[in-house]
């Protein structure tokens, strides 16, 4: 097993640079959460105002006033699904900027973000199996949620009777690299597993719920996986995999 030393050069611009992408990925999840939440009532009045066109639109009744407020409805209807198109388009991050990396190389380079987010902790144990094999990954993209998983260690750690701990720890097999993050915090409960990754969704007075969600929308987009695991000793570990890069010829 192997420590990462933090590398404090150029720190401020990755901050920077992992705050937009933060602001991207919360923004276009956003998107994503309205139009989920707005397609289908939208649709179903559409619908219902189609179907009583229909039955008004005949010899008797014909009622041409009502006919034409239905009429507008579904034109109305119909034209907030296009603007929820339109807000989705006009957020969307584009296809990722991927470069061949290795984990531990992202990880180094955000580490003095890191440090300074569980600062309050009294410090983050950083953890490697070697050798880790290259990945071919949007790189911020990636150091956005290394960033968002920490954050939530801290968030959840700060709950612990005991002294909290943070850790990050890589891993590797033949057909991927697994990061995780392991916090010293109560869990998750069993009622809020199925929603944790959903946008909009947190347990958090001052959370917007999109931590979680960005995260998870980035590592799919990376043909990745994410998810949590309860830790008999207390505590979660929240983890991504992500494939390897085909062998160079």
């Amino acid at each position: 097993m192997g420590e990462i030393k933090a590398n404090s050069g150029g720190s401020d611009l990755i901050l920077k640079q992992l705050m937009e992408i933060a602001r991207a990925s919360a923004l276009a999840e956003m998107a994503s959460g309205v139009a989920h939440e707005l397609n289908q009532p939208l649709g179903a009045i559409a619908t219902f105002s189609q179907a009583g066109q229909r039955m008004l639109d005949r010899p008797e009744p014909m009622v041409g006033r009502a006919l034409d407020v239905f009429r507008q409805i579904n034109l109305e209807a119909l034209a907030a699904g296009e603007g929820i198109q339109r807000i989705r388009r006009l957020f969307g991050q584009g296809l990722p900027q991927r470069t061949r990396c290795r984990l531990p190389e992202l990880i180094s380079e955000v580490q003095p973000v890191l440090d300074a987010m569980v600062l309050s902790m009294g410090g983050l144990s950083v953890d490697v199996s070697h050798p880790i094999p290259d990945l071919v990954v949007d790189r911020l993209r990636i150091q956005h949620v290394l960033c968002a998983l920490t954050q939530n260690a801290v968030e959840a750690s700060a709950q612990a009777n005991n002294p909290p701990t943070i850790r990050i720890d890589v891993s590797s097999d033949r057909y991927s690299v697994e990061t995780g993050v392991t916090d010293s915090g109560p869990g998750v409960p069993a009622d809020l597993q199925d929603q944790l990754f959903r946008p909009f969704f947190t347990t958090k007075p001052q959370g917007t719920g999109l931590g979680l969600a960005s995260s998870r929308a980035i590592i799919e987009s990376h043909d990745g996986a994410i998810g949590f695991v309860n830790l008999p000793a207390g505590g979660s570990r929240f983890w991504f995999r992500l494939p390897v890069a085909e062998t160079r010829g």
